[in-house]
């Protein structure tokens, strides 16, 4: 019998035990600080830790706004988004002017020659930035928020940020290789090594999707270090030097959206590392990688937050001067429902990302749930409000801003914003990886305490201390999810203005003992099947998400009110949110234990055994011919070098 292509390219083969396993030993398994997410699902609502709103201090806010307006005015006289789009590439020229602003180094301290900006306006930076164009946005993030810049900030040691830091702060493009073309979330199937040999390791393998890697001069590879005598092994993280012997990006991308990232296929053949290049221990590569998304994550909700204020300002203007049977389409309900669900969703995502953003800087709470929600939710949502502005542009937003400008139009891109923003719901954790991911921090409490009595390797000794211990704890967690400020109607008073936004906070306050009772009804039912049930445990998160949004929708309004920035205005555009994330979450709540997920796993098991194959008759498949998965065999290169460094 033939090896299987994984089994002939060196892959492990393991089962769904072994993979969880690998995932869980990367969790961060301890609490050490406050996270409102974390309490919020344990159905306590911890408005303390979320109000009054932090605000960054007076320096750091102008270090932030002196860089903001220097990178607007190269934004609006050197890059030209159209051109990035027709070309498929970000000028070079462009690069080395980003370079020269710093724009490389702003989440790098200043002693390592970086700007210092903190994550509020680190991310108000990509923002703008991507507004001009996402893939310029794209490459700084990917360069800072998982690049080399951020692991060693958070892992390396002294003498590793003293040499690559100020390299990546004005000269050094950076980039993040973790997938492979066979592994995407689950790691434990990683197939990329890297084997002990005196001083260095010697690194075997391919990397898929690595964006800015076709341009980069600094790589953080994971590789899987072999256990062995003196090595405790592990899938490990190290600093690579791209120009490195052996070391071949084979191909350049091409993609639906974001058409002018630097993103390839990057092969390593018995390449050299040194041991002062790995970062942290070995077998500690995943717990890096997973920390550093905490914060990482943020800057796919400021692309989110970018896009969604533009297609407000297009809504606002098309809406206005394009006339349907007398009046503006924008006085048209159907039209109108739109724009206010687009207003309204943007304030939110700013909030979320403003608040998220802040407590990374203050780091005074965990914001591990608080990045991935926020990743999560701005993803999703900022899908939603660029495909109804491209409805509400009918069929110009079906048609490029080339077209439209050809024909003497306003070259307006909506269509591009549609596709750029549809990988964020892949981006660096797919919406159902977040829901899984999220979830499982959503019921640590519940496993930590009752996770032995679900476990079937545990002894019944084992079993039975669990049995004890979960005893103990929910008789003093079950009866504070019975009322709370909730149901008290002056709860919540320094809300209540013009507009009153405490109900909305009550709301959030009653249904999170709600969302909680939900999640130990589900523990008590299912016990050990719970982590299957993914339907159920997305509608959890889901349900989170929304609850989180309220919440830092309220609270930026009465900080901005507070502050005298248009506080009347962020009241109606929170309440208005407020309101309709409500009837969002009932239906969440009524989908729980009313859905299909049953009928539909019977119906995929038929699917795929094939039994309705008829169903798929009468078209003609253009697909080329090809593996589903390209054959990734250790090995020279057999291609061409596209690396491109940009000097």
């Amino acid at each position: 019998m033939s090896a299987s292509p994984s089994e002939s390219a060196g892959r492990p083969t393991v089962s769904e035990r072994e993979a969880r396993q690998v995932a869980e030993a990367a969790r961060e398994q301890e609490w050490r600080k406050p996270s409102f997410a974390k309490e919020l699902f344990l159905g306590r609502f911890r408005l303390d830790l979320v109000h009054p709103h932090p605000t960054p201090s007076t320096e750091a806010a102008q270090r932030g706004e002196e860089f903001l307006a220097k990178l607007r005015d190269f934004c609006e006289t050197k890059v030209d988004g159209a051109l990035i789009e027709r070309e498929g590439r970000i000028p070079d020229e462009v690069i080395n002017g980003l370079k020269e602003l710093g724009a490389l180094g702003m989440k790098i301290d200043t002693k390592y020659g970086g700007l210092g900006l903190t994550q509020v306006y680190y991310n108000k930076a990509l923002a703008l930035a991507g507004s001009a164009s996402p893939a310029i946005g794209v490459l700084l993030s990917a360069h800072q928020s998982i690049g080399v810049p951020q692991p060693l900030k958070l892992f390396g040691t002294d003498e590793q940020r003293e040499r690559f830091l100020p390299r990546c702060a004005r000269t050094d493009i950076s980039a993040f290789l973790l997938t492979e073309p066979d592994v995407g979330s689950d790691p434990a199937r990683l197939a990329t090594s890297a084997v002990p040999d005196g001083d260095d390791y010697v690194l075997d393998g391919v990397k898929l999707w690595t964006t800015n890697g076709v341009v980069a001069d600094l790589l953080v590879v994971m590789a899987r270090v072999p256990k062995s005598e003196g090595h405790k092994g592990g899938i490990t993280a190290f600093v690579v030097e791209t120009n490195s012997p052996g070391v071949t990006v084979e191909n350049r991308n091409a993609f639906m959206g974001l058409r002018g990232i630097e993103n390839g296929v990057t092969r390593f053949h018995q390449v050299r590392v040194p041991a002062a290049n790995r970062i942290g221990p070995e077998g500690a590569g995943l717990k890096i990688a997973l920390t550093t998304l905490n914060t990482g994550r943020l800057s796919l909700p400021a692309s989110c937050v970018a896009a969604g204020k533009w297609c407000l300002k297009i809504a606002r203007e098309w809406s206005a001067a394009r006339e349907q049977w007398g009046k503006p389409i924008a006085h048209h309900e159907a039209v109108g429902a739109k724009i206010s669900f687009i207003a309204a969703t943007t304030f939110a995502l700013e909030a979320v990302l403003d608040l998220s953003s802040q407590m990374a800087d203050e780091n005074r709470n965990d914001i591990r749930i608080e990045g991935a929600l926020a990743k999560l939710y701005a993803s999703e949502m900022g899908w939603l409000i660029a495909d109804e502005l491209v409805q509400i542009r009918g069929g110009r937003g079906f048609e490029t801003a080339e077209s439209l400008a050809a024909r003497g139009e306003r070259a307006v891109p909506a269509e591009q914003v549609l596709r750029d923003l549809r990988i964020n719901r892949i981006f660096e954790g797919s919406t159902e990886i977040m829901h899984l991911l999220i979830a499982r921090e959503a019921v640590d409490a519940h496993l930590t305490v009752a996770g032995d009595l679900i476990d079937p390797e545990k002894s019944l000794q084992d079993k039975a201390k669990a049995g004890a211990n979960a005893g103990v704890f929910y008789a003093k967690w079950l009866p504070k999810l019975v009322a709370g400020p909730g149901q008290l109607p002056v709860s919540y008073g320094e809300f209540k203005h013009e507009v009153d936004l405490s109900p909305h906070l009550r709301h959030v306050e009653r249904h999170a003992r709600k969302l909680a009772r939900s999640t130990f009804y589900a523990m008590s039912r299912w016990q050990g099947k719970m982590e299957t049930k993914q339907g159920f445990l997305g509608r959890i998160v889901d349900i989170g998400a929304e609850l989180f949004a309220m919440s830092a929708a309220c609270v930026r309004a009465e900080m901005l009110r507070s502050q005298g920035d248009h506080g009347r205005e962020a009241y109606q555009l929170a309440d208005v949110f407020c309101r309709q994330a409500r009837i969002r979450v009932e239906e969440l709540f009524n989908r729980l234990w009313t859905n299909t997920d049953d009928l539909d796993r019977t119906l995929v098991k038929g699917v795929m055994s094939g039994t309705y194959a008829w169903l798929e008759e009468g078209i003609v498949d253009p697909s080329g011919e090809g593996p589903w998965i390209a054959e990734t065999a250790p090995g020279a290169s057999k291609k061409d070098n596209l690396h491109r460094p940009i000097r």
